[in-house]
């Protein structure tokens, strides 16, 4: 009789040890909360792990975390409802797909079918689409759970998410600081431990410059490998969803989901790759601690066995140029109003204008976009910069071709993440500069011209912020970037938890 009393005994304390982790087995909500999609996924189908666990960890911790404002909307038992339906589906062997009761993050501007899409604008608050954008649907047919929608520069129109409809996307390592944008909410949630993965947007930047500053990767696809579907637009010629995690293992996974790619990806070897680097263009204009952090990743590389090959490229700034904002800015009129009309959204381009909360916005659209603006883009400058897009490509392709290199690399951005509130300018080594295009000086070149960059995180500045490292590769490489991304990530790791 005291031998049974006994093992109760034991099994009780075992139960308030457990209760106390939160979690079946011990596993603690800390634990859980650093799985990766891949890792949480094959959990779950060995059945050690119970969706519910692990989505009550990460909405536990969105709620510790309010002040990085990462959603736009989040409904805590909504997703708690559809983790415990996974688990009753895995409980009797039957799986969605490779994310089955995984939680990912969605920005605001992908349809999420029965989710308000507001693209971070209040003209657009109260729209509800009744389907899921494709690559929405492809990662939700495959079993994932959508925890929200994230926040993010209004209507995705820059890069800080300093958003004064939503309240700012706060940087997850120093809430002072921006989230990066336009996808900022996905950047810091991910970063934030609240989600191992999620979906942003990039036009000119805006998958890779909030991974970069929040110390994740990012996956800015070959344009046109996923669907722009369901997506509220700026340019078509420019746009695309992009997956964004913790691990680029995971961005490997979102992709395979996505376009459906049969081939494995493996790590690349280090030894004998050549990458390029143009000084002239993308390693200018530096922020020193950026500088210090890139050079010592690039001294790395060299150690590594990579060949580090100094390459030249004429004219591309120019021809950038005459490309960037000619095409946004035409498009956006158009392809705003095609939107509009499709998904039966009671406003014209000028009606959602009139109600965009962010300064900044607000103004582009009052003096560049809407019918009649002073500065509207004309056709014809419109037709030319489509007719110069060839140059900026052949000028990329012939580089990589020329100098036998996968990949230019280079900082993702100049500098780390600005103080929130540096919506006009912010300070680079002591001067003033303009905050968006500083920004994207290395990021909108390889955008105009449809090629594949991905950015991993490769240290921090002695103040604690995230320094990226991207990697532009010739269209349609996407496949061996994100290998060259699983060997950069073994060689200088994952950044730690915020």
């Amino acid at each position: 009789m005291q031998t049974i009393r006994r093992r109760v005994a034991r099994w009780a304390i075992g139960v308030m040890i457990m209760a106390m982790a939160g979690m079946p087995g011990g596993t603690g909500a800390q634990e859980l909360i650093e799985l990766s999609a891949g890792e949480a996924a094959a959990r779950i189908r060995a059945g050690t792990l119970r969706s519910e666990d692990l989505v009550r960890a990460l909405v536990d911790m969105t709620e510790r975390r309010r002040d990085l404002n990462a959603f736009i909307t989040f409904d805590r038992e909504h997703a708690l409802v559809a983790a415990r339906k996974a688990d009753g589906l895995a409980a009797r062997k039957s799986f969605a797909g490779p994310l089955h009761g995984v939680p990912i993050v969605v920005k605001d501007n992908i349809h999420v079918a029965g989710l308000p899409s507001s693209a971070g604008t209040p003209g657009l608050q109260g729209f509800v689409p009744a389907r899921n954008a494709p690559v929405a649907e492809k990662l939700i047919r495959a079993g994932a759970i959508v925890l929200g929608k994230t926040n993010m520069h209004e209507l995705a129109f820059g890069i800080t998410s300093n958003n004064a409809a939503f309240g700012p996307a706060r940087n997850a390592y120093d809430p002072s600081r921006i989230a990066g944008g336009s996808s900022g909410g996905t950047g810091n949630a991910i970063a934030a431990r609240m989600a191992p993965a999620g979906l942003g947007s990039d036009t000119g930047g805006s998958v890779r410059i909030p991974a970069a500053l929040n110390g994740i990767s990012g996956l800015r696809p070959s344009l046109g490998r996923y669907s722009q579907e369901g997506i509220t637009p700026i340019a078509h010629t420019r746009d695309t969803a992009g997956p964004m995690a913790r691990e680029v293992a995971d961005l490997v996974l979102l992709d395979t989901i996505i376009t459906g790619a049969r081939d494995r990806v493996a790590p690349a070897q280090l030894r004998g790759l050549r990458v390029g680097i143009s000084r002239a263009v993308f390693w200018k204009n530096l922020d020193a601690e950026t500088e210090r952090v890139a050079t010592a990743a690039l001294d790395r590389l060299r150690d590594a066995g990579a060949v580090v090959v100094e390459v030249e490229m004429p004219g591309l700034a120019e021809l950038n140029g005459k490309v960037s904002f000619p095409v946004a800015l035409y498009e956006a009129n158009v392809d705003l109003t095609r939107y509009l009309k499709r998904y039966r959204i009671a406003l014209d381009i000028k009606g959602l204008a009139e109600r965009i909360a962010s300064p900044d916005v607000k103004g582009l659209f009052a003096s560049a976009i809407v019918p009649g603006a002073k500065d509207a883009i004309p056709e014809k400058v419109y037709r030319d910069a489509l007719a110069t897009r060839p140059a900026l490509q052949r000028l990329y392709a012939e580089t990589f071709k020329t100098h036998g290199i996968a990949a230019l690399v280079f900082p993702t951005t100049p500098l780390p993440a600005a103080p929130v509130g540096d919506d006009q300018t912010t300070k680079l080594n002591g001067a003033d500069v303009p905050t968006f295009p500083t920004f994207i000086q290395n990021t909108d070149p390889g955008s105009n011209a449809g090629i594949p960059g991905l950015t991993v995180p490769i240290g921090r500045t002695a103040a604690g912020l995230p320094v990226g490292l991207e990697l532009d590769g010739p269209a349609g490489s996407d496949r061996r970037l994100l290998g060259i991304g699983l060997a950069l990530e073994a060689l200088f790791g994952r950044l730690p938890a915020p």
